[in-house]
């Protein structure tokens, strides 16, 4: 049985780490507002673009003339796996469901016989990839030291991709994400973005609109494809950003809970041993007075 300095220690101890937890809960619900707004407001953009070059590439027909990002390289071979994470653990299971999605798409694509690289964005995701594909990872993005994540961001890391595709190192990208729904719920998604997968577009009921483009298709394709592909990346590091305030939020507020009901276990334990430590000096003062 412990001692009861031993149990004040205990007590002591799971105190101070409530407190932490408490205020990383109370930060992270301060932080959550601005990312959620943030994340929010570029849903709207990030969609209309992808729905303006969807049409724009559902009215032309493939060829050689047409931009590489769009048409890819017309192999499957090599696939890059974006996969972005956060720089500080202590929010859930937010890292380790992204990086699981991963694991489950390089375990497919490498049973069909391809080649799989790895560009990881987030010091989290790096850590757990790399202890069974650290050959496969060929770059480390490392956003640790940025307060405030930006568009130009976004714009580095979907320069480092088009150069690598332009060099053909890869064929296929994919990006690997955490959709915000909400502070209990956030949603692991993996999304094609070279060459792009557009979302179905919505059948309309009324006649068509033709469209004429000035300048050509290609043309504003070639100028868009790269935007949209920075876009995309900054929409999936703010949302991100949103989903892991969220799951630090819960996390911490579950440490808290769990931290306050120890405190009471550990309390009673002290309370108890505490009486039975009187009570026995009790008897023992009463039977050596009638020993006497």
């Amino acid at each position: 049985m412990a001692s009861l300095k031993e149990l004040r220690n205990r007590i002591a101890s799971v105190k101070a780490t409530q407190k932490i937890t408490k205020a990383m809960q109370m930060v992270a619900a301060a932080k959550l507002r601005r990312a959620q707004m943030a994340a929010e407001a570029a849903r709207p953009y990030a969609e209309r673009m992808e729905k303006v070059l969807g049409n724009i590439a559902g009215s032309i027909t493939p060829s050689p003339e047409s931009p590489r990002l769009m048409v890819g390289t017309g192999k499957s071979d090599v696939h890059l796996l974006l996969v972005c994470t956060a720089e500080r653990g202590l929010c859930g299971a937010f890292n380790s469901s992204i990086v699981r999605l991963a694991r489950e798409h390089i375990v497919r694509l490498q049973a069909e016989g391809k080649t799989v690289k790895i560009l990881c964005v987030g010091r989290k995701g790096f850590d757990q990839l790399r202890r069974q594909y650290e050959k496969q990872i060929i770059e480390v993005v490392d956003f640790k030291s940025v307060r405030s994540l930006a568009y130009e961001h976004a714009t580095q890391v979907a320069n480092k991709i088009v150069a690598r595709f332009e060099a053909g190192e890869f064929d296929v990208a994919t990006l690997f994400y955490s959709r915000f729904k909400s502070v209990i719920s956030q949603i692991p998604t993996a999304r094609q973005i070279i060459p792009p997968v557009f979302l179905a577009q919505e059948k309309s009921t009324g006649p068509s609109a033709i469209y004429e483009y000035e300048p050509e298709e290609e043309d504003i394709l070639t100028e868009l494809l790269p935007r949209n592909l920075a876009t995309q990346i900054f929409r999936a590091l703010l949302e991100n950003a949103a989903s892991e305030q969220g799951a630090r939020m819960s996390a911490m507020d579950n440490a808290t809970r769990n931290a306050g009901d120890m405190i009471k276990k550990q309390t009673i334990t002290y309370n108890r041993t505490r009486q039975a430590m009187i009570t026995k000096e009790l008897i023992e003062i009463i039977s050596g007075a009638e020993a006497l």
